[in-house]
């Protein structure tokens, strides 16, 4: 089985090729669908798709033979880069791909904070759960990726739990309200537009309410939701078409919304600036792709912030974050581990299944034939002597076959593969003479033999 995983984030891509990439929860599901159609040729495979605005990630898994690594790694590139509308070379300058035991533990790491651009964030791991939930809406999630998800849940739980990953570091959120004050002397005295209604925003706009703006209002394609946030903080909501003839009144801007092309533009932001005479806006755009026109950081009297930007301000050092860090990891490599161990086994299912359908096969046969002599009349210690004494023979047939088959350099390894799995891992000393390399042609034991209990 192969694991894959292909991605770009905060730290090799820049936010506006990000904002290519970019998938909206609502289109995971379709887009996750034809992209499974164009893996699945040759064999099933599994996918899911990560997106946030740090981050887009496809986690993918196939059959070692039938979709090897690399075809499985060009495929979703492919489509991966159409989806951008940039060129596979173009793409992969920016992108990582992590196969195994490498993939697993980035998957831990991501789900536990350690890969965010906030440190211990937890709005990551409720995004990779909704991602899961996607791809199990959308049929693509199979019993390799649950099992990865489910294991990276775990662990991130565990790191929360037991270290203190989240409590060296802060927010965006807490970011954004911190340049506001660098800006504006009394945070009490400015008026706030939150543009959107999501999480993001919900969480900034508790951040901003903490420090009592005079007021607060909440821009939204949907009205009655953005009704119920504005609600919440104390504030009022207003339709996202009325935004441009009322930019004007804000001193602060913090936008993110799902939408696909900017809804902030140059133009607006011009008019909002002469209207409020040159007083300063501070902006924040906290979407991916933008919802504010990058044009609109020249102009000289707006602070215009995105995600990267932020970045910096969210960073923190010290003893205790690094000790917690080399805490999380330790946990994240036992959990790699495990998963490593549990892909090694998953490779020896089809093996175990064929065995014990041979070995059931071999049971029906001897039970059949000893049916057979019962109903003849044949004594019951008889019978059952017989039964065990097939279903010895059949089931040694084939070891003894390959040790009588074996060369002189071959046998000893065949016998000490035979031993550790008929002996336990001890030769009778009775027989241990015929297998020595010493001795190739010495007799070797028949089933005959060995169902007369001389080994």
């Amino acid at each position: 089985m192969t694991v894959l995983t292909l991605g770009l984030n905060h730290t090799t891509a820049a936010v506006d090729l990000r904002g290519k990439f970019a998938f909206a929860v609502d289109q995971l599901a379709p887009t996750l669908k034809t992209l499974h159609q164009r893996l699945t040729t040759s064999q099933h495979a599994e996918v899911a798709l990560l997106s946030t605005c740090n981050r887009t990630e496809l986690y993918c898994a196939a059959g070692d033979l039938a979709l090897p690594a690399r075809k499985l790694q060009y495929a979703a590139a492919d489509w991966l880069s159409g989806v951008g509308g940039v060129s596979r070379e173009e793409l992969m300058r920016h992108t990582y791909v992590l196969e195994g035991g490498q993939a697993a533990r980035h998957a831990f790491r991501v789900a536990s904070g350690l890969d965010s651009m906030v440190l211990g964030e937890p709005q990551i791991l409720g995004q990779m759960k909704q991602a899961v939930r996607e791809a199990d809406t959308a049929g693509t999630l199979g019993t390799t990726l649950h099992q990865l998800f489910q294991r990276s849940f775990a662990v991130a739980k565990e790191v929360r739990t037991s270290t203190e990953i989240g409590a060296h570091s802060i927010s965006m959120a807490a970011a954004a309200v911190r340049l506001a004050g660098q800006l504006f002397e009394d945070l009490g005295q400015t008026r706030v537009l939150f543009v959107g209604a999501g999480e993001m925003i919900e969480l900034t706009a508790t951040h901003f309410a903490a420090r009592n703006p005079l007021a607060m209002v909440v821009a939204n394609r949907t009205l009655e939701r953005g009704e119920k946030l504005a609600n919440h903080l104390g504030g009022q909501a207003m339709r996202l078409a009325d935004l441009p003839d009322r930019l004007h009144e804000f001193d602060v801007v913090v936008s993110c919304t799902a939408s696909t092309l900017p809804i902030i533009g140059l133009g607006a932001v011009e008019r909002a600036l002469k209207a409020r005479r040159r007083r300063p806006i501070f902006m924040v755009d906290l979407a991916v792709p933008r919802d504010i026109e990058p044009e609109v950081a020249r102009l000289d009297d707006v602070y215009l912030y995105t995600v990267d930007d932020l970045s910096a301000q969210v960073q923190t050092a010290g003893e205790k974050r690094q000790a917690a860090v080399a805490q999380a990891e330790a946990i994240i490599e036992t959990g790699v581990q495990g998963f490593v161990h549990w892909m090694d086994q998953r490779s020896t299912v089809p093996l175990i299944q064929a065995l014990n359908s041979q070995a059931d096969v071999w049971r029906a046969t001897e039970m059949a034939r000893a049916r057979k002599l019962l109903a003849k009349g044949e004594d019951i210690e008889a019978v059952l002597e017989a039964l065990s004494r097939g279903l010895t023979q059949k089931m040694l047939h084939g070891a003894l076959a390959e040790l009588h088959s074996a060369d002189a350099h071959q046998r000893p390894q065949v016998a000490a593969s035979l031993s550790r799995l008929f002996l336990r891992g001890e030769l009778s000393p009775t027989r241990a003479h015929t297998i020595r390399p010493s001795d190739p042609h010495s007799p070797l034991p028949t089933s005959t033999d060995l169902s007369e209990g001389q080994a």
